[in-house]
């Protein structure tokens, strides 16, 4: 997928076959229901930031999910891909969802900020540097949360995905570029010794690793009590 001279119908394909995929394996139903959900209100709104968003099936599933729950949310969607973008700005538009084409750097330089910060399956494609990079934006863009979901390296991972998938996807990328990403994947150890201060890493069924940063609490400034002044 990320040559740029892959078959163009394999790659259409592949970004459409991402929602089935990611419903078995992001555990992304999950992370709404516990991490993302309870944020949210119906009266006042909250801002989430998908980075490396592809095909852009996990902003959809977020925004749909938060208006069949009466909540307010709005979700930017960002991916530097050409290609990912056109397909993801192609499909149906839905209410408080937006498509960009652009790094978290970009946003980071235009100072935007917002509520939750999140992304899947991205951090297996980054070198130190990057991973680095990714995770101080992320603490510049988000005002409260910042959740980076990702596969745990593991041989029974990628047993399960090659069996799982082997009579399916076979014109796109799906299956290939699945077991390339579990070989690129860290396992719990490994991100757990990369993760900055504030950062935390949670091992998730099956075969799951979030990495999890909130932003620190700020102390309200006491009020000063009054006293009564006495003769």
């Amino acid at each position: 997928m990320d040559d740029p001279n892959c078959d163009a119908e394999a790659l259409q394909r592949t970004y459409a076959n991402f929602r089935y995929v990611n419903a078995v394996v992001s555990g992304l139903r999950h992370t709404y229901r516990r991490d993302i959900r309870p944020r949210l209100s119906a009266g006042a709104e909250t801002s989430l930031l998908d980075i490396g968003s592809g095909g852009g099936d996990v902003a959809r599933s977020l925004a749909r999910w938060a208006a069949r729950d009466g909540l307010r949310l709005t979700v930017t969607a960002i991916d530097p891909d050409a290609r990912a973008h056109a397909y993801a700005a192609g499909q149906p538009p839905l209410p408080g969802l937006e498509f960009r084409r652009a790094l978290s750097s970009d946003l980071v330089a235009a100072g935007e900020r917002f509520d939750i910060v999140l992304s899947n399956h991205v951090l297996h494609h980054l070198g130190g540097a990057e991973l680095g990079a990714l995770l101080v934006d992320s603490e510049r863009l988000s005002r409260g949360l910042a959740l980076h979901g990702d596969i745990e390296r593991s041989p029974l991972a990628y047993l399960g995905f090659g069996l799982g998938t082997w009579p399916f996807f076979r014109r796109s990328f799906i299956r290939a570029d699945g077991l390339t990403s579990i070989r690129r994947s860290f396992t719990w150890r490994e991100l757990a010794a990369v993760a900055p201060p504030g950062w935390a890493v949670r091992r998730e069924v099956p075969y799951r690793l979030i990495l999890r940063w909130q932003a620190p609490a700020i102390a309200e400034p006491r009020r000063a009590e009054g006293r009564r002044a006495h003769a």
